[in-house]
């Protein structure tokens, strides 16, 4: 495990705390994006399995409280009607979660990146999947593994997340009750599996308890001020400037 500590200087926590005070903002304001741009803003300066540690507790504390302002009586009907998806995004992420150490660093940076830019291309564009109802069942247990596979990998398996309950045509008044759901379980199979693959250790989550600070105050921002703005401009904004910060660490992933 590198040593992390001379690292975690002033300016560092500084820039960390900004970028998770963004993070939390866009969350607020329009619902998504908060590891998409901790992970891709703190990649700009900060190695990869820091930035993995760094968005662990804020992700945690966030999703419970998005499960408990959609109520737990909407979660508990949401977990009935989506546990095999539930199931094997949580599976999945406490096993991707125990290989990231054993990832180069570059290999990191791209394994980052990729995810950002290809998930927010896809909002970009409109993509969405159509599955039948004949093909839901196998449809979710492989969406799962997917999505699981990534949110252990790379912190992120809310977009992922957004395109399954498209494809199935979930209504729009249940879809924030199935997130919180999943945001929520997902999120604490990412703790669990970064103390068990050692990410988050002695070392580094104080750094993350930190960062719980500034999202939490972004997102109490967001939700005072989301109203006053443009909301689908300042999304598209939003995706297109994700999409630079990936590319950015997809390069510095392929220079090393």
């Amino acid at each position: 495990m590198p040593e992390f500590s001379p690292l975690l200087t002033p300016m560092i926590y500084l820039f960390a705390f900004a970028v998770t005070l963004l993070g939390g903002f866009v969350k607020g304001a329009v619902g998504f994006a908060m590891p998409l741009i901790m992970i891709s803003g703190m990649g700009i300066l900060i190695p990869p399995e820091l930035v993995i540690a760094g968005i662990v507790f804020p992700i945690v504390i966030s999703n419970a409280l998005q499960v408990a302002r959609s109520g737990f009586g909407n979660a508990q009907a949401a977990l009935k009607e989506h546990w095999r998806y539930v199931l094997v995004v949580c599976v999945m992420i406490l096993v991707a979660a125990q290989f990231v150490r054993s990832i180069p660093g570059s290999v990191m940076f791209i394994v980052l990146g990729v995810p950002v830019v290809g998930l927010c291309i896809i909002q970009l564009i409109g993509w969405r999947p159509q599955i039948t109802p004949r093909w839901r069942r196998p449809f979710e247990w492989v969406a799962g593994a997917l999505s699981g596979t990534l949110g252990g990998l790379a912190g992120t398996w809310g977009p992922p997340t957004v395109l399954y309950l498209l494809a199935l045509n979930t209504p729009r008044a249940s879809q924030m009750s199935v997130q919180g759901v999943i945001y929520g379980l997902g999120s604490v199979m990412l703790l669990l599996g970064h103390l068990q693959s050692g990410i988050l250790n002695a070392q580094t989550w104080g750094f993350s308890a930190s960062l719980v600070v500034p999202a939490l105050t972004g997102m109490w921002l967001g939700f005072r001020l989301g109203d006053r703005f443009d909301q689908e401009r300042f999304r598209r904004v939003t995706l297109w400037v994700l999409v630079i910060a990936g590319v950015n660490l997809i390069r510095r992933g392929l220079m090393g």
